[in-house]
C-alpha cells in the first residue's frame, strides 16, 4: 500500500506544510530512506517540486521503489521550504530534521538512510546527527572544508562523486570521507567515471549503483529465534 501525506496550503490552515513526501508506506515499516535534492548556496526563493533539482532524483526514488516492491521499508523525499542553503540558516537541515520527526510520528522510530545529492548530500550528512539515521548516501555532495565529521561515529557513510563533476568538488568529498573515517565513521568513497555533477552523463550506472549501496545500508531483516 501506498499513501501520501497531504500537503496544505500556505496560508489557508495557519500550519506549515509537511516536510514529508511520502512515497511508499508499507504498513508496518521496518526501516525508511529519504531522498534529499540539491538546491543552492543562497536562495530565499520557494522551493518547487517541478525545479530541475527534486526532478533530478525522482529516477533514484522510481529505482528504489520497484526495488523494495517486495520489502517492509517506507521511502519518502524531504521537501524543503525554500531553495538555499543559506548560510548559518541551513534552511534544509531544519526541513530534515522536522521530516525525520514528522517520519517518527508516522513509521516509529524506525532506522532511517538518508540519500541526498549535491546541497542535499551535504544536508543528509549534517541531518545524521540525528540517532535513528544510521546510514547516508550521499551523491556529488557539498562538502565545505571543516564540516564537521564527530557526529557520523559508528554510522555508514557512502559517497559516489563523478570525476567530471565541475559544480562540487570530488577532492573535497574524498577528504571528507578521509576525515569521518578518522572520526569513527564506517566510510567509502567512490569515483563516478565519467560522471557529470546532475548524473546525467552514464545515468543508468548512477541509478543502480545508488540502488544496490541504499539496500546494503537498510538494516537486515531480525533473524528468527
Amino acid at each position: 500500500m501506498t499513501r501520501h501525506v497531504e500537503e496544505s496550503v500556505p496560508g489557508t490552515s495557519g500550519t506549515a506544510r509537511p516536510a514529508l513526501v511520502t512515497r511508499r508506506v508499507p504498513g508496518v515499516p521496518r526501516a525508511a530512506v529519504l531522498f534529499l535534492h540539491g538546491g543552492r548556496a543562497d536562495s530565499r526563493a520557494p522551493s518547487r517540486p517541478w525545479h530541475p533539482a527534486p526532478l533530478r532524483m525522482r529516477p533514484f526514488v522510481r529505482a528504489a521503489v520497484s526495488a523494495l516492491r517486495a520489502e517492509d521499508v517506507l521511502l519518502g523525499e524531504v521537501r524543503y521550504r525554500v531553495r538555499g542553503w543559506n548560510g548559518a540558516d541551513a534552511d534544509p537541515l531544519h526541513d530534515t530534521r522536522r521530516a525525520l520527526e514528522e517520519l517518527r510520528g508516522l513509521a516509529g522510530d524506525v532506522p532511517v538512510v538518508l540519500v541526498g545529492h549535491s546541497m542535499g548530500g551535504r544536508t543528509a550528512l549534517s541531518a545524521a546527527r540525528a540517532p535513528q539515521v544510521r546510514a547516508v548516501l550521499a551523491l556529488a555532495p557539498w562538502c565545505p572544508e571543516g564540516e564537521p565529521v564527530a557526529h557520523l561515529r559508528d554510522k555508514d557513510v557512502t559517497v559516489l562523486h563523478g570525476d567530471r563533476d565541475r559544480v562540487t568538488d570530488p577532492h573535497a568529498s574524498a577528504a571528507f570521507v578521509r576525515r569521518a573515517r578518522e572520526a569513527g565513521a564506517r566510510a567509502d568513497f567512490v569515483t563516478m567515471a565519467d560522471g557529470d555533477h546532475a548524473m546525467l552523463r552514464r545515468s543508468g550506472v548512477w541509478h543502480r549503483s545508488a540502488t544496490e549501496i541504499t539496500l546494503a545500508l537498510l538494516p537486515s531483516r531480525p533473524t528468527a529465534p
